[in-house]
């Protein structure tokens, strides 16, 4: 029996969560695969940029995080995004790919990822995306980025009660928070309940995903958005790290 390429995996796999790909949306992928081995070697990207791995271990995982606001997406609607510590571009250029018409803000902190991410945006021909370069606890706290997005996403950025304290306060009241997890996050969710209170949310039922493809035990981890975030949050660089919200001391 013919064994399945990666691309194979990843078209199989998004039809699975419920995301019909097209000849030109998988193109995309092969590009943003090809940029990532060729700007790897100068800027540390990713440890994964084999191209029969790319398409499950980054695109795929990506797509998943779609799956608890896919009402949303599929609705004659234009959206705002932002991927707060995107890195490489995962997941948001993967779900700007996925979904054309989402507003998709690319922020990173890293100079040289920062650069990356113009470059991908430009090859992969994404007008509806931007990359901005700073940090989410000093740009959360401007007016432009504060309280607005509809969604926000975050991809291996930092344990859960750090993540929603960097991500939370970039979402509308009203909006989602999607966060990916592993096998660790038992040990985390009592602290990010509290953390998510903390910061004007809720926390709903975690949604596992079992998608050939994926790596095991993944879940996700969704956050609503009740009321503007207190304007003591996020805190300065480094502290959220330190004394993560909802730990106990």
């Amino acid at each position: 029996m013919e064994t399945a390429t990666g691309q194979d995996l990843l078209e199989r796999g998004a039809r699975a969560l419920g995301i019909a790909l097209s000849e030109r949306q998988l193109e995309q992928f092969a590009v943003h695969t090809s940029a990532l081995a060729e700007w790897n070697g100068r800027v540390n990207l990713t440890s994964v940029t084999d191209p029969e791995a790319v398409p499950t271990r980054h695109f795929l995982d990506s797509l998943s995080c779609a799956v608890p606001v896919l009402p949303l997406l599929g609705a004659d609607q234009t959206l705002t995004a932002i991927d707060v510590g995107s890195g490489a571009g995962f997941p948001g250029l993967p779900l700007a790919v996925a979904f054309p018409t989402l507003q998709m803000i690319l922020l990173e902190a890293t100079a040289k990822k920062a650069e990356f991410l113009e470059h991908a945006v430009a090859e992969l021909g994404l007008q509806t995306v931007s990359v901005v370069h700073g940090r989410a606890e000093e740009l959360a706290r401007r007016p432009e980025y504060r309280d607005r997005y509809d969604l926000a996403f975050a991809r291996a950025l930092a344990p859960l009660p750090v993540a929603l304290e960097l991500c939370l306060p970039f979402v509308r009241p009203g909006g989602r928070l999607v966060l990916p997890r592993g096998s660790d996050l038992a040990a985390q969710l009592e602290a990010g309940h509290a953390a998510a209170r903390e910061l004007g949310a809720r926390l709903l039922p975690t949604l596992p995903l079992t998608i050939d493809g994926l790596p095991p035990n993944r879940a996700l981890v969704v956050a609503e958005k009740l009321d503007p975030t207190n304007r003591r949050y996020p805190r300065r660089v480094g502290v959220a790290a330190k004394r993560p919200l909802g730990a106990s001391s």
